[in-house]
């Protein structure tokens, strides 16, 4: 692999910025991303795929829609792979395998019989549905994932070159950012108030998590500082980013985040499975508590968005069906992704705190004392720049009712795009998680601190937290 200073989160921002830019050509009446395929609830298998704009739906079929996709998206991250020093070859090869298996899956999920809410029951003449709404694609694709990794570990292994599941949900998030701009503009009040009270609950939960993890691990399991600090990060705050960047901020040997990670995307795995719909069970009523829930809970930016946004979804329908009441889409994706969003931030400034720690009293011998600003912006997560940009951008434009149209054009345009960026997030989260050679790594006691931590202490605490700054919001009302 040749030697590069680019990061995935430096990939991500481009690429993502890049998709953004080609989205808001539509502003200017140039639909350049609307050959792009849509995958659309259905019972008949010939009217899964479409074309995302009705002008190009009259003129693509939806297979060709599909493929024109895959030649798009494929060359769009090989640029990324060549950006990272990666093999864009083999790249291509596996990515081939692991975009269409993502599609198939997600297309499986939207299954009328799978996806269709009660009341959409009628439209498409069944008499009965699971009713997990299109987003069932998300969990179809992670389940095969893992089935693959852990059933079929030779081809796994061939695919993994293009198993990059933190790239793919990067890039989603800036996206995501102009989607939640232009749903924040039609109520910038309320906009505002998650914003705020995410940030409180960010830091309430940071300190409160981290120093119990750190406490347990170190007090009860009695393991060293170097495998207390990345455990502590990854079970208490970001996963496999945390630990990772608190790791390399205090200066632990590859294999001690490495095994965290692994870990965590594990449990991620079992959250994301079973959260959003525990929250759909419980909290119908309250959607923005169940969305700061998934983003103080799951561990990983893959698993919390996607979390968030099956929650989304489930709770919606949920409520119409038991409340009568249609709220709009998205708020609480968007509760979760500011969570996670102000989670990263402050990734940066912990990884500052801890490498000034590590030099000034664990590690003198270094000779290192004074830690700097260049020091913070090297940590600073750079997708985030893109998230915060494509949202303010959005929200700019949008705030002018004049403008709104055109900003949801730019959104409907980059929608099926940043479903397929999460679909592939699923999956490929799925792809890593082989559990006999996590087993054969000799987790089990890391294993046994996580689930002490985060079944006994962490998820109730979220919650907790999450009901004092969400309670009593909730999104606005589908207008009639």
């Amino acid at each position: 692999m040749a030697k590069t200073n680019m990061t995935e989160d430096k990939v991500a921002l481009i690429l993502g910025g890049f998709i953004f830019l080609l989205a808001i050509l539509n502003m200017a009446h140039e639909d350049v991303l609307g050959w792009v395929v849509s995958t659309n609830m259905w019972t008949d298998m010939g009217n899964a795929f479409s074309a995302t704009t009705a002008g190009y739906k009259e003129r693509i079929p939806g297979l060709v829609s599909l493929l024109l996709t895959y030649v798009g998206v494929t060359a769009v991250l090989s640029v990324g792979i060549k950006m990272l020093g990666g093999n864009v070859g083999r790249f291509v090869k596996a990515f081939t395998i692991v975009f269409f298996i993502s599609e198939i899956c997600f297309m499986l999920g939207a299954n009328a019989h799978i996806a269709a809410t009660p009341d959409a029951q009628t439209k498409f003449g069944i008499g009965w549905s699971i009713g997990l709404t299109t987003e069932a694609g998300f969990i179809v694709a992670l389940v095969v994932g893992i089935l693959i990794s852990n059933m079929l570990p030779q081809l796994a292994e061939g695919l993994r070159d293009a198993c990059r599941p933190e790239l793919f949900v990067k890039i989603a998030i800036v996206i995501l950012g102009a989607e939640l701009g232009v749903k924040a503009a039609g109520a910038s009040g309320m906009a505002g108030t998650i914003i705020f009270r995410g940030l409180c609950a960010i830091v309430e939960a940071y300190l409160l998590y981290w120093a119990f993890v750190y406490y347990v691990a170190r007090k009860y399991f009695k393991f060293s500082r170097e495998w207390a600090v990345p455990l502590a990060s990854g079970i208490s705050i970001c996963g496999v980013s945390a630990a990772i960047a608190t790791g390399s901020a205090i200066r632990a040997r590859p294999v001690v985040p490495i095994m965290v990670s692994s870990l965590i995307v594990v449990f991620t795995c079992i959250e994301m499975l079973v959260l959003p719909f525990i929250a759909s069970h419980f909290l119908y009523g309250e959607p923005m508590v169940a969305g700061g829930w998934m983003g103080l809970a799951v561990k990983s930016d893959g698993g919390a968005i996607a979390s968030g946004a099956i929650a989304d979804s489930l709770i919606r329908a949920k409520a119409l069906e038991m409340m009568g009441v249609n709220w709009q889409s998205g708020w609480v994706t968007m509760v979760t992704t500011t969570v996670k969003i102000f989670i990263d931030v402050f990734i940066g400034v912990w990884s500052l705190v801890l490498a000034w720690v590590w030099t000034a009293k664990f590690d003198k011998t270094s000779g290192e004392r004074t830690m700097h600003f260049s020091d913070v912006l090297a940590r600073f997560p750079r997708f985030v720049l893109g998230y915060l940009l494509t949202f303010l951008i959005m929200l700019f434009i949008c705030v002018h009712a004049d403008w709104q149209a055109q900003g949801k054009s730019v959104i409907s345009a980059l929608g099926p795009l940043r479903t397929i960026f999460f679909t592939l997030t699923f999956f490929t989260i799925g792809m890593v998680s082989n559990f006999r050679k996590l087993m054969e790594e000799g987790i089990g006691k890391l294993a046994i601190v996580y689930v002490v931590c985060l079944f006994g202490f962490i998820i109730w605490l979220g919650l907790f937290i999450s009901w004092l700054f969400f309670h009593g919001m909730t999104p606005p009302v589908v207008a009639a």
